[in-house]
């Protein structure tokens, strides 16, 4: 019987094809210990967390990007003033600059809300500034009101011979007696005052009301005019932060009117010109000074919008992504007070006027800039306030809660800077695009040399 021919060598199946050669490796990369990874996509869960990751941090890079771009537009803008000559026998201009901080937080939101906003522009235009701060309610009110009566008093009011033992009155009077023997006189122009945030605006008007109608000296009466525990606290200092242009600051304190600790005893007791001369129900009967002037220095709020809060999350993650707006704003309000347009009165409107943040819940004011009353002013930050600044205790006075008292003989005198003409805001669109640089001015020929 015949063997059965062999088996046929297997082979690879007719349908597949022979693997193709590895690439073969790049003796650089080897050397330098790189290992051979092949490019791939990513797994789902690290392209969910690429994306949101990159998409915040390119919002954040465009806010800043447009924001920076913003603030050196306003600079431009006012830049040319920094070049003008200025008399050496003459003071610069200085603008009154009124913080304080906000409601349940501390004072650096707000200096750096400041620093941030308002001094790259005052640096651009070579303004000087004074800084009068406030660390708690009530401290801005009490040093405007305190300035005020220095002022009358140096205009001849108030007892005759009565001198404040207070170290900045005594610097205050040494400075001013240096300068009238040089013959270095006063800035005659316009000054202005810039106050920030809604708070400070209400201790504002409410100082302006007790410096001009309270009187000079230290009333008389042994009760407090307020039962306010945040303004009692003020018993032995008053602190006014000061800044300059060369950003050196100091701080000073009112010395304590005696020496001897208070009693373990009893509670400690406010210094008597630590509290209010006067309270709003007075406003009527208190009479005009005769040194008040027809008009006072233009003052401007400016917005300073600050919220607290875990469930405020999403309304602070949108505002910090969005501070172009802010900056432009604020950068506008700014250059009006640095250019100076003209000057107008301050509406008040008694029939629309103590509109509390209640009727403004669900929205903001819808109002355009410089339609806004001394009441109505920034009114919109009261709903970023929490529920526990808005407790009170019997029937205490709280400059932040109560409405605005306005008496007329103050708030007829109360003046603003105008917004900017067409022209002007023209001429800030052209800057931003890059189609119109600063306004350069001709420097003085120098000096022949000897």
């Amino acid at each position: 019987m015949a063997d059965p021919s062999p088996p046929a060598s297997e082979g690879p199946p007719p349908s597949s094809k022979p693997l193709p050669a590895q690439k073969p490796r790049n003796p650089v990369w080897k050397m330098m210990g790189i290992p051979n990874a092949r490019l791939k996509l990513p797994s789902r869960n690290w392209l969910i967390f690429l994306s949101i990751t990159g998409s915040f941090a390119s919002a954040v890079l465009y806010d800043r990007h447009a924001k920076k771009k913003i603030q050196q537009k306003w600079c431009n803008m006012v830049s040319h003033l920094a070049n003008e000559t200025l008399d050496t026998t003459a003071m610069p201009r200085k603008v009154t600059v009124f913080l304080s901080a906000p409601p349940g937080d501390g004072l650096s939101p707000a200096r750096e809300h400041f620093r941030e906003y308002v001094k790259p522009l005052l640096v651009a235009a070579a303004i000087d500034w004074e800084v009068v701060e406030g660390r708690k309610e009530g401290d801005v009110q009490m040093g405007l009101a305190k300035n005020l009566r220095r002022k009358r008093r140096r205009s001849g009011e108030g007892t005759p011979g009565a001198v404040e033992s207070d170290e900045k009155e005594a610097e205050k009077a040494a400075m001013a007696e240096f300068r009238q023997v040089h013959g270095i006189r006063e800035f005659d122009g316009v000054r202005g005052d810039i106050v920030l945030g809604r708070h400070t605006w209400k201790e504002y008007i409410r100082g302006l009301h007790e410096g001009w109608l309270g009187p000079v000296d230290l009333p008389s009466h042994t009760e407090p005019a307020s039962t306010d525990p945040n303004l009692n606290e003020l018993a032995a200092s008053e602190p006014i932060f000061q800044e300059s242009q060369d950003g050196e600051s100091s701080e000073t304190t009112s010395p304590s009117p005696t020496n001897e600790p208070p009693p373990s005893t009893d509670a400690p007791k406010p210094a008597p010109d630590a509290l209010p001369f006067i309270s709003p129900s007075q406003y009527p009967s208190a009479s005009t000074p005769l040194t008040i002037p027809s008009s006072f220095d233009p003052s401007t709020p400016i917005s300073f919008p600050h919220v607290l809060g875990f469930l405020n999350t999403p309304t602070r993650i949108y505002r910090f992504l969005t501070r172009r707006y802010l900056a432009d704003a604020i950068g506008r309000e700014v250059a009006c007070i640095v250019m100076a347009p003209g000057i107008e009165k301050w509406d008040y409107r008694p029939v629309a006027a103590n509109r509390s943040a209640s009727q403004f819940e669900g929205g903001q004011l819808s109002e355009t800039a410089g339609s806004e009353t001394i009441q109505t002013a920034l009114a919109h930050e009261e709903l970023d306030w929490q529920k526990r600044i808005r407790k009170r205790d019997n029937d205490q006075e709280r400059v932040w809660l109560d409405d605005m008292v306005l008496d007329p003989r103050i708030v007829s005198r109360m003046t603003r800077f105008a917004p900017l003409p067409p022209d002007e805001e023209q001429r800030a669109e052209r800057i931003a695009k890059g189609a119109e640089g600063p306004i350069t001015l001709e420097k003085p020929a120098d000096r022949e040399r000897l």
